[in-house]
């Protein structure tokens, strides 16, 4: 997941050099980006501490 964000912000980078977006728009799209890594990392914290529950109750 760290992976694809970074790629994604790489991308908005080569763009803004590129001329096609400014830099506050790449900086909102950083940021849009990390908001959605945060938000799928604790969905998936809490999808393995869930799972790790259940298989010590067995």
């Amino acid at each position: 997941m760290r992976n694809i964000r970074r790629e994604a912000n790489d991308q908005f980078k080569k763009q803004q050099k590129e001329g096609k977006i400014s830099e506050d728009e790449m900086f909102r799209l950083q940021e849009k980006v990390q908001k959605l890594t945060d938000k799928y990392t604790k969905e998936i914290d809490q999808l393995v501490s869930n799972k790790e529950k259940e298989i010590m109750t067995v």
